[in-house]
């Protein structure tokens, strides 16, 4: 049976992505939306969407069984918090909250009420994290060494909230909340260490892009790079493995992998590289390597909220664990700890 869902805050993420894909969904009703700013109340009531007078009349609809919650980051806590007492199952949007201490009033709400508490994290439906993933697991290439994952533009921070630091605003919580998760659905969530540096090219008050450097337990590492003042953006994805390496250019295109299958140091012949020659730069070829592309994985960003709708009624476990919340949070402030202490690698 099809649950019913509203939307607290009718924004970017509310209108553009929970309620249009609410509206589609085979298992959720768009029960309707409140946002405390009248001109999206009056957008969303053209577009035949109910809107409720205030967030205390829709946490009294008894008919509401999910409040997603799509505003800035510094009331995710408030909202939650009031949603749950009122019943309701509760689905926040990124990053769940802006501390561990408020991750765990959540947490803990949730628990005492029995309902169910979750953070968004739909870029796990990303074809090419899913691709670098399903490469990992494979072991194709071999134990995985270390990956890279960067998201570069060139527009700066939107002129929002997100440029306000009271808001949660800056890169680390908009784009790196997702980038660490990937990072953690392919390597795992067993850290060692972090370390981290801001930029601070078109906004002093937050970081509009960051380096990091995450470490496992394993030894394996991933490296996470977001700017918003690059004019030529590095590859979306690499791979170091102990067999091979694996790319991905651009979100658009599919995995390129290249496997060593024979390793014939001996038989290297010095090729001439710039004003020098070089043996150890000197280029594979197919006796010793193979190349391919990787088919694109099949993905279905609605799987999130079927899978939500599935463990209210207990048929499976919520895809977004509370441990998971509590990893990818730690590592941004064990990442913001770092930039205070200029840079410096933070033990787990």
């Amino acid at each position: 049976m099809k649950k019913n869902a509203a939307v607290i805050g009718y924004g970017g993420m509310g209108a553009g992505f929970h309620c249009k894909h609410l509206l589609e969904s085979d298992v959720c009703n768009l029960a309707g939306i409140y946002d405390i700013d009248p001109e999206k109340q009056a957008l969303a009531a053209s577009r035949g969407i109910k809107v409720y007078n205030s967030r205390e009349e829709l946490l009294a609809d008894p008919t509401i069984d999910i409040v997603t919650i799509a505003t800035p980051n510094d009331v995710h806590e408030e909202i939650a918090v009031a949603a749950l007492l009122a019943g309701k199952n509760v689905i926040s949007e990124k990053p769940v909250t802006l501390s561990l201490d408020s991750l765990e009033r959540m947490i803990a709400v949730s628990e005492k009420t029995g309902k169910l508490f979750s953070v968004h994290q739909n870029r796990r439906f990303d074809v090419d994290a899913l691709a670098m993933k399903k490469i990992h697991d494979s072991g194709e290439i071999g134990e995985v060494i270390n990956i890279e994952s960067r998201i570069h533009g060139s527009r700066g921070i939107p002129s929002d909230w997100r440029g306000i630091k009271k808001y949660g605003g800056g890169m680390l919580y908009d784009w790196g909340i997702h980038l660490i998760d990937q990072a953690c659905m392919i390597l795992g969530y067993d850290i060692k260490s972090v370390r981290c540096t801001f930029d601070h090219i078109t906004n002093d008050e937050v970081d509009d892009g960051f380096q990091l450097w995450i470490e496992y337990a394993s030894g394996q590492t991933a490296y996470i790079e977001v700017g918003t003042y690059n004019f030529i953006a590095m590859p979306r994805f690499y791979m170091r493995a102990k067999k091979g390496s694996a790319i991905i250019s651009d979100w658009r295109v599919p995995a390129h992998v290249v496997k060593c299958k024979a390793w014939h140091e001996s038989d290297v012949i010095p090729v001439v590289n710039g004003s020098g020659l070089t043996k150890t730069m000197a280029p594979r070829d197919n006796i010793t390597v193979d190349e391919y592309d990787i088919e694109r994985p099949t993905s279905d960003v609605h799987d999130y909220y079927r899978n939500f709708v599935r463990a209210i009624d207990g048929l499976e476990e919520q895809m977004v664990t509370h441990d998971q919340m509590r990893c990818v949070l730690k590592i941004i402030m064990t990442a913001f700890e770092s930039v205070e202490k200029d840079g410096e690698k933070i033990i787990w």
